[in-house]
């Protein structure tokens, strides 16, 4: 029985009842976002309110039972450890905690005394379901991967783009704060600007009026667009690589005198 179920309820699985086990749950947490957003409604019809608080009991029972027998089987998915020591394994995991935070803010009010106005926030944390997609969807699997083995290279990148954003910010600052005092009265307050500026976002709230403050404004700004995309081209040698790595443990050794023969079937 614990066989059958860990089939089923694994990630990725390969198994009919477990494609079907996870294309419900995923469209059961799409679900639950669409209501979060409903429910950001002022004014809704009454039905529309019944019908979330019978999605949101559903599916905080479907998720705890989830939840439980993903711990139950755990000592499947780590059969080289204890049964004790694999379910603390599971537990302690980012994909566990994912899960448990998706259904605590349910059962948190029944055991803690809660402030009302709480209760709008922990509903709020209904949103971190969308994360469990991960466990379900084999392209946002292979998202996470890459962006793990990226992440050095995104680190340097994104330093580089942070220190330039420091620079730009102390730079602008001292040419426009004779100028421009309440805009940009300090450093942290021209963070702002150069965050837009290194985006290429240029929301046009904050901007330099001084000639240097131009030029400055205008170096930053070609700059940002090639430091910005740097990220961009790593990430996309990662899915490259990705892709290659996958298409190469999927293929099959057709003729090949240094394979060993296969293991006679009994």
């Amino acid at each position: 029985m614990k066989q059958r179920v860990f089939a089923v309820i694994k990630d990725h699985p390969q198994t009919l009842s477990g494609r079907i086990f996870s294309f419900s749950m995923t469209a059961l947490i799409i679900l639950n976002v669409v209501f979060v957003l409903i429910d950001t409604m002022k004014s809704q019809p009454e039905t529309l309110s019944s019908i979330s608080r019978i999605v949101e009991v559903v599916s905080v029972a479907l998720f705890t039972l989830e939840y439980l027998l993903r711990l139950w089987t755990a000592d499947l998915l780590f059969p080289e450890s204890r049964p004790a020591v694999a379910r603390l394994r599971y537990v302690v995991s980012g994909m566990a905690i994912i899960d448990l935070l998706a259904i605590l803010p349910f059962y948190l009010p029944m055991l803690i005394p809660i402030d009302l106005r709480i209760l709008r926030l922990l509903r709020l944390i209904r949103l971190i379901r969308v994360f469990k997609l991960g466990r379900y969807a084999a392209g946002l699997g292979t998202v996470g991967r890459v962006l793990k083995k990226q992440a050095p290279a995104l680190v340097s990148s994104m330093s580089v783009v942070v220190l330039l954003m420091i620079v730009a910010s102390v730079l602008i600052h001292h040419v426009e704060n004779p100028s421009q005092p309440d805009q940009f009265d300090s450093a942290f307050s021209a963070l702002w600007w150069a965050v837009a500026t290194i985006t290429t976002v240029g929301y046009g709230d904050v901007y330099p009026i001084t000639p240097l403050g131009k030029i400055i404004g205008a170096v930053i700004a070609l700059l940002g667009v090639a430091l910005v995309a740097i990220p961009t081209g790593i990430i996309s040698a990662g899915f490259v690589d990705e892709i290659n790595t996958k298409h190469k443990s999927d293929s099959t050794c057709i003729t090949c005198d240094e394979c060993p023969p296969p293991p006679p079937i009994k």
